[in-house]
């Protein structure tokens, strides 16, 4: 199941609403991409399969700073 490993985004579930008003199930799902990001802290990339949202965060933090400040490591969202 696609999962953001920042932000903890996951496919919702929702109804597809014809004109009729048949209702039938579809999935929505996140927009992920998998990046390389550079972490001067260890001097090295780290490739993660992140979504816009968890983008934006780690560009405003830093991911170091952000898996210190939610008590991660980076082996749990590297992958």
């Amino acid at each position: 199941m696609p999962t953001c490993k920042i932000s903890g985004k996951r496919p919702l579930s929702a109804n597809n609403v014809s004109k009729a008003n048949n209702k039938t199930k579809k999935t929505q799902h996140p927009n992920l991409h998998r990046k390389r990001i550079y972490v001067p802290e260890l001097g090295r990339s780290v490739t993660l399969r992140v979504s816009s949202r968890g983008l934006r965060t780690i560009t405003r933090n830093g991911l170091m700073e952000f898996l210190k400040k939610n008590g991660l490591k980076l082996k749990d969202v590297v992958g």
